[in-house]
């Protein structure tokens, strides 16, 4: 067989293994790949509690919930993945698309700990450690050791290219603190999101809300004379213009934050799907072409989604720095 053949052959077979000989089986086919696609993607985006690494192995975590005066807790594994309910003390819980709801239509308030917050506390060890051991190691001479060689060029960084252009020396030291840690929290979550473990921390959107109003609490409460005096009487704006402006001004305080917490949802969880429906294409193409197809272009924006695990982190971050400088930049009207 030469190679003409043989790629004959291979096309042949990646192009045969789509035609089905029944129309209306095909249809009915697909249609059940599409939907199990889709649900696929809704689970993997949707927060839980517990831990699926196959239809066969999971972790199940613990599930706190205070209902009526009551404090409840017990095993998510009771629920046995939302398939069955479970009574304690004559109250019935249940799994309804990832929340936990009450038969006697009681809300309960859900401490649960569930698998973003599972990764949350992992992440807050992991940086604990890192600086930690980073500390210890300029103790003992001013050329850091171990993780403190690969830290100490991102820290410089975000001091010198981030903090000190966008806030000043006046004033950088006191966010310092927050802007490392807001960096490397979303960085390192952000590439916990692309294991197979199916970890999605930052496209909840009550996580990066809680980011966005740390930076919009901060930015207000350590504003100055001029930066409130900027906002409600511009100087050098005619009168009748402040009055237009000022209303605006005030809004745009709101929307910066705003914008971050949308800004870092909408791109990690596009890219989540993006990278999801392309894989779902090898099981709906189920060929030698449109598979290794599919799982190529899959691999490529694996690569690519790992820069922009580290580009969010660093738009978070200047952004940040941005808004403090703004709130702290000293003007001189004369």
């Amino acid at each position: 067989m030469n190679i003409k053949t043989l790629f004959f052959t291979l096309v042949t077979l990646g192009f045969s293994s789509l035609k089905i000989s029944a129309e209306e089986h095909a249809n009915h086919v697909e249609k059940d790949i599409k939907t199990e696609i889709k649900e696929t993607i809704a689970h993997h985006l949707m927060d839980s509690h517990d831990f699926i690494l196959t239809h066969d192995i999971s972790f199940p975590l613990p599930v706190i919930l205070y209902t009526d005066g009551n404090l409840d807790i017990f095993s998510s594994a009771n629920f046995l993945h939302g398939k069955k309910s479970y009574t304690v003390d004559g109250r019935t819980y249940s799994l309804d698309h990832g929340h936990i709801v009450e038969a006697s239509g009681l809300r309960p308030i859900d401490f649960s700990i569930t698998k973003n917050v599972t990764f949350i506390m992992i992440v807050f060890l992991i940086m604990l450690t890192m600086f930690i051991r980073m500390a210890r190691s300029y103790k003992k001479s001013s050329l850091p050791s171990g993780i403190g060689r690969v830290l100490e060029p991102i820290v410089l960084y975000i001091r010198d290219d981030i903090a000190i252009p966008n806030i000043g020396e006046k004033h950088y030291k006191k966010f310092m603190s927050y802007l490392l840690t807001v960096f490397f929290f979303i960085w390192i979550i952000n590439l916990f999101g692309l294991t197979p473990l199916g970890v999605n921390v930052t496209n909840n959107i009550a996580v990066t809300l809680s980011l966005a109003l740390i930076t919009y609490v901060l930015t207000t409460v350590n504003a100055n004379k001029s930066y409130w005096g900027h906002i409600f009487w511009m100087p050098g704006v005619p009168t009748p213009m402040k009055l237009i402006l000022a209303p605006i001004e005030l809004l745009g305080t709101i929307i910066k934050p705003f914008s971050l917490m949308i800004r870092l949802y909408a791109n990690i969880t596009a890219g989540h799907i993006v990278l999801m429906s392309i894989l779902g294409l090898m099981f709906v193409f189920k060929g030698w072409i449109g598979s290794s197809l599919s799982f190529g272009l899959a691999f490529a924006l694996s690569l690519l989604e790992l820069l922009v695990a580290a580009l969010q982190a660093y738009i978070f971050t200047m952004l940040s720095a941005l808004y403090f400088g703004s709130a702290v930049e000293e003007h001189d009207d004369h």
